[in-house]
């Protein structure tokens, strides 16, 4: 796997979802990557392709992966952040390399070692996204998400800055209804 040093977007969403497909987060939904099949459509989902169909062993090992992620992006501090991202994209991570791109232009890329394991590339390429949103937008971008009773965590990679959900079309929209609903009870009592 090539993957591109400047895109750093696509390594903080895939860390960002990893971690809020955990049990933990989701409570009643469970487990959203529970076998082989699952895992292989959460990769697909995100362009991540790998050699090979995932197995229950990646499954398990992924799981764990997904633990270590989450402890980085709850890091206090950027010095903490910064290690635990790069020791991330040391799991397969080779020297980066600078390629021509079919429209003429350079482009800095980290290739993976040859036959490494499915969990090792998908650890460099979360420590390599991580790197770079704490290079281009700071430590300030990893985030518990703000929703009540909500243990998500996410990296904002949004151009202003000011994302508070770790699932906007779940935890947001379940706040926004929450409001809502409060509004309307507060309309219609009688002064």
């Amino acid at each position: 796997m090539d993957i591109s040093i400047t895109d750093y977007a696509l390594g903080a969403t895939v860390a960002t979802d990893l971690v809020n497909s955990s049990p933990t987060v989701r409570a009643a939904a469970g487990e959203a990557l529970p076998g082989p099949d699952e895992l292989a459509a959460f990769l697909s989902g995100h362009g991540v392709h790998v050699d090979g169909r995932p197995d229950e062993d990646d499954v398990r090992r992924v799981h764990l992966l997904r633990r270590e992620v989450r402890a980085l992006l709850e890091t206090e501090t950027e010095a903490d952040a910064v290690e635990g991202a790069t020791v991330l994209t040391g799991w397969a991570g080779q020297a980066p390399v600078l390629r021509r791109e079919p429209g003429g232009g350079w482009q800095w890329y980290v290739p993976t070692a040859p036959g490494a394991p499915l969990v090792a590339e998908l650890a460099t390429l979360i420590g390599i996204g991580l790197l770079g949103v704490i290079r281009a937008l700071g430590h300030g971008r990893f985030r518990p998400c703000s929703a009540p009773g909500c243990r998500g965590v996410f990296v904002d990679t949004s151009r202003a800055g000011r994302r508070a959900y770790c699932m906007p079309d779940v935890c947001g929209n379940r706040v926004n209804v929450a409001v809502h609903r409060a509004r309307r009870r507060t309309a219609s009592v009688p002064r």
